[in-house]
C-alpha cells in the first residue's frame, strides 16, 4: 500500500494536544492523514472530515485506520492497546506502556498475536545520541564502564496534581496507576539509561519519598544492577525551583560520557555534539510502509517496564518533613535538590546513602526497597537496542552565578565556550576535574563557580560537594566570610558578642567569559557582587591541570580588581572574636570520614600543630589519596577533627584591606596513595616551579 498512513488518536487533551499538532505536521507533510479522534470529552477545532468517538475499536473499524496513538490515562493503556491490535492498527502507545508488568505482558502477547507493530513514546530512544554514546563505549573511549548514573530534577505546582483525577496517584478505583516522577514525568531518565547500558535489568532498589500530598512519589532514587555487572543509578524529583535538565553520566575507568538527553547533547574529551532525533510516528509510519526498523519496539521497554513493577510493589513514599521544605503559595520546594541528584549521579548513591537529612529519619531507618523482577518477555524483536541538601531558611531565594553583566569595568562579553555550564579539566586526555560556572544554588550558599568532582589519576574523587555538615562547602572555590560587609563564604555570618546569625547578607561570585580556554584549563573572568547586587569586584581566574611523575597539580590563581573606588576589607569570623576562625579564600572540602584524614607539614602534624601555621606547603592525606598545598603568602586554615578541609587565610587575625588588587595563588598535588613526607615536599617544590 502507498499513501499516507491513516491514524486515529486516542486522548486529545493535555499531552494529546501536541499530538494533535504533529499530526497536522505529518498531514501536511503527507506522512499520515488524521483519521479520527476518540476521546471521553467532545474535541474542538477538527479538521473537516475527521471523525469523532468515544469507543476506540469501534472508531478503527469505522475509519480503516492502520495505526491508533493512545495518549489516555496509563492504568487504560492495557486494555486499549490490546484492543486496538486487535483490531487491526498498529500502535504508538505513549509511556509508560502499562501500569504493570502484567499489562506489558498482554499487550506483548497481542502484538504477537497480530503480527502488528508497537511502538512505545519513549522520545530520546529515537535520538542519534544514544548510539553515538555506545558507540563511544564500545570504541573504547572511557575504558570499562564502571557506572551509569542518571539524575533529573524539575518543578511541579499544587496544579499539576489536580489537573486530573489520576495525577500522583498510586491506585485510582483499586486499579494500579503508578503515577509516580520514576515511572511517569521523568522516565526518560530510567529508559535513556537503560539502552545506554544495553544490557539486561537484572535486580531493582528504590527509595520513594514525597513531599507534596499525593499517593505516589515526587522524589525518589533507584539502584538497578544489570546482567553485565554494570551498576545505574536513577535520582529524580518534581520538587526543584526550576526545570533542571536531566542528565546521564557514563562512569569509565579512564573517562566519563555525559548525555543530557532532553537537548541530545553529548560531552566527552571536552567536546560537545548534538544529534538528531527521529520523531516516533514519522519512524511508525515508515516501519509500516517499508519495512522500516521500530525505534522504539515494546521489547525495547521490557527493563523499563521491570523498573515500573518494583515501583508498584514498594511501600508507599516516605513523607519529607515540611522542616525539610520552602512550601510556597505555588509549589514545595526542596532546596538544594538539583545538587543532591547530581551528587547520586557522581557517586551511583541512593538519597539515604548520601546523607540527605529527609532520607534520614531515626524513627524509621531507611532501608532501599529490592523487589524481585519479572523474567524477561519473549517477544519478537525488529530492531536491537543500538549534594547532600542545600538547607536554607524557609523563604530563601535561589540564584544562579551565571550571565554577562554591565558595571563600572564595562560590559563583559561570553565565549562560545560557556554555552555549557561545566567544563572539564584533562591530564594527558584523562578527566580528572569539572568545573560548574553557572552552579544553581540557594541564596545562603554564596553562589559561586566551583570545581567538583576533582580526581586523582586513578578516578577516585577527592572533593566533596554541599556536604550535610556545611551545605555551602563546594569542593573547590574562593570563598569568602565577609567581602566588604558582604558573605561570599556562604551559611551563617558570624557576629561579634552574638554568634552565627542570618543575616541576608550573601553575595554572589558570577561567570563572565573565558579569555582562554582548552583541555588542560582556562582563563576567567567573574564578577563578585554583594547582597544588593552591585557589583563591588572583579576577579581575573588562572587555572590549570598540570602534569607531574604519577600525579597531578590543581595550579589556581586569582586576581581581584576593587571596583568601589574605597578601600575593601577582607575579613574573617576570626576578626570578629571567633578564634581560630580565620577561613577565608581558596578553600578546598576534601570528602570522607575525618577519622581517616592526617595533615602535616614539613616539620608538624595534626590539626593543632598545623592551623594558623606559614609551612610553605601542605598535606592533607588519606589511606587512598593525598593532596599537597603549597603558597606563600598566607596562614593555613585547617581541619580534620570537625570535618577535612584546608585553605589559606587571608584575613588569619585582623582584616585584609583591598585597595586596588589583591593576588594569590595555590597550586595543590592530588596523588593517589598516602604520600610520605619527603615525597610530599618534593612534588610541591616541583608544582610551584
Amino acid at each position: 500500500m502507498t499513501g499516507p498512513v491513516r491514524v486515529v488518536l486516542a486522548g486529545a487533551h493535555g499531552h494529546g494536544w501536541w499530538h494533535l499538532e504533529n499530526l497536522r505536521r505529518l498531514t501536511a507533510a503527507g506522512t499520515v492523514e488524521l483519521a479520527g479522534v476518540c476521546d471521553v470529552r467532545p474535541v474542538e477545532g477538527l479538521p473537516d472530515g475527521v471523525a469523532f468517538s468515544g469507543d476506540l475499536v469501534e472508531l478503527i473499524g469505522r475509519t480503516g485506520a492502520e495505526a491508533a496513538i493512545l495518549c489516555t490515562p496509563i492504568h487504560t493503556h492495557a486494555d486499549l492497546a490490546v484492543g486496538a491490535l486487535r483490531a487491526g492498527a498498529h500502535l504508538l502507545l505513549e509511556k509508560p506502556p502499562a501500569a504493570a508488568y502484567d499489562g506489558y505482558e498482554r499487550i506483548a502477547a497481542a502484538v504477537r498475536e497480530t503480527g502488528l507493530a508497537c511502538q512505545v513514546g519513549f522520545q530520546s530512544l529515537g535520538s542519534e545520541a544514544v548510539p553515538a554514546v555506545r558507540k563511544l563505549v564500545r570504541d573504547g573511549a572511557i575504558g570499562r564502564v564502571t557506572g551509569i548514573g542518571a539524575a533529573g530534577a524539575w518543578a511541579r505546582p499544587y496544579s499539576y496534581y489536580s489537573r486530573v483525577p489520576w495525577a500522583g496517584k498510586r491506585r485510582a478505583g483499586g486499579v494500579d496507576v503508578v503515577d509516580g516522577v520514576l515511572t511517569n514525568p521523568l522516565a526518560h531518565a530510567v529508559a535513556t539509561a537503560i539502552a545506554v547500558s544495553g544490557a539486561e535489568v537484572e535486580s531493582v532498589e528504590v527509595e520513594l519519598y514525597r513531599a507534596n500530598a499525593i499517593e505516589a512519589d515526587d522524589t525518589s532514587s533507584a539502584r538497578l544492577r544489570m546482567d553485565d555487572g554494570t551498576t545505574i543509578t536513577v535520582a529524580v524529583s518534581l520538587c526543584a525551583d526550576r526545570r533542571h535538565e536531566p542528565y546521564l553520566i557514563v562512569h569509565g575507568e579512564t573517562g566519563r560520557i555525559r548525555l543530557t538527553y532532553t537537548e541530545d547533547r553529548v560531552e566527552f574529551g571536552g567536546a560537545s555534539a548534538t544529534h538528531p532525533r527521529a520523531d516516533l510516528l514519522e519512524n511508525l509510519a515508515a516501519h509500516i510502509r517499508g519495512g522500516a526498523d521500530l525505534l522504539v519496539p515494546l521489547e525495547r521497554t521490557a527493563g523499563f517496564m521491570r523498573v515500573l513493577e518494583a515501583v508498584r510493589l514498594a511501600p508507599e513514599p516516605r513523607v519529607i518533613p515540611d522542616a525539610f521544605q520552602e512550601v510556597g503559595a505555588e509549589q514545595r520546594v526542596l532546596p538544594g535538590i538539583a545538587g543532591i541528584t547530581a551528587a547520586s549521579a557522581e557517586r551511583l548513591a541512593l538519597y539515604s546513602e548520601l546523607g540527605v537529612p529527609w532520607a534520614l529519619d531515626a524513627a524509621a531507618p531507611p532501608a532501599p526497597v529490592s523487589v524481585p523482577v519479572p523474567a524477561s518477555v519473549s517477544v519478537p524483536v525488529s530492531t536491537p537496542a543500538p549534594a547532600p541538601a542545600a538547607i536554607v531558611p524557609a523563604g530563601a531565594a535561589v540564584t544562579s552565578a551565571s550571565g554577562p553583566v554591565t558595571s563600572a569595568a564595562g560590559p563583559a562579553t561570553d565565549s562560545a565556550d560557556t554555552a555549557d555550564s561545566v567544563v572539564g579539566l584533562d591530564v594527558g586526555g584523562v578527566r580528572v576535574a569539572e568545573y560548574v560556572i553557572r552552579p544553581r544554588l540557594p541564596v545562603t550558599s554564596s553562589p559561586r563557580p566551583y570545581l567538583h568532582p576533582v580526581r586523582t589519576l586513578s578516578g577516585t574523587v577527592v572533593t566533596e560537594f554541599a556536604p550535610a555538615d556545611h551545605v555551602h562547602h563546594l569542593g573547590v572555590s574562593v570563598a569568602v566570610s565577609d567581602l566588604g560587609g558582604g558573605n561570599f563564604w556562604g551559611g551563617r555570618t558570624y557576629v561579634r558578642d552574638r554568634g552565627p546569625a542570618w543575616l541576608g547578607d550573601h553575595g554572589s561570585q558570577h561567570h563572565l567569559a573565558f579569555l582562554r580556554h582548552d583541555p588542560a584549563g582556562f582563563t576567567e573572568t567573574l564578577s563578585w557582587r554583594g547582597p544588593g547586587g552591585t557589583e563591588i569586584a572583579r576577579e581575573e581566574r588562572e587555572v590549570r591541570a598540570v602534569e607531574l611523575d604519577g600525579c597531578w597539580a590543581l595550579d589556581f590563581s586569582f586576581t581581584l580588581t576593587n571596583l568601589t573606588g574605597a578601600p575593601l576589607a577582607v575579613r574573617s569570623s576570626a576578626t570578629k572574636g571567633r578564634a581560630g576562625a580565620g577561613y577565608g579564600g581558596f578553600f578546598w572540602r576534601a570528602p570522607g570520614r575525618t577519622a581517616d584524614r592526617e595533615v602535616f607539614t614539613e616539620d608538624a602534624e595534626g590539626e593543632e600543630r598545623v592551623h594558623g601555621s606559614t609551612a610553605p606547603w601542605l598535606a592533607l592525606a588519606s589511606p587512598g589519596w593525598t593532596l599537597v598545598f603549597a603558597q606563600r603568602s598566607d596562614p593555613w586554615f585547617v581541619r580534620t577533627a570537625e570535618y577535612p578541609g584546608v585553605g589559606p587565610a587571608l584575613a588569619w587575625e585582623k582584616p585584609l584591606v583591598i585597595g586596588d588588587v589583591l593576588a594569590r595563588r595555590v597550586v595543590t598535588v592530588v596523588a593517589d596513595g598516602r604520600l610520605d613526607r619527603a615525597t610530599a615536599a618534593a612534588l610541591a617544590e616541583k608544582a610551584m616551579t
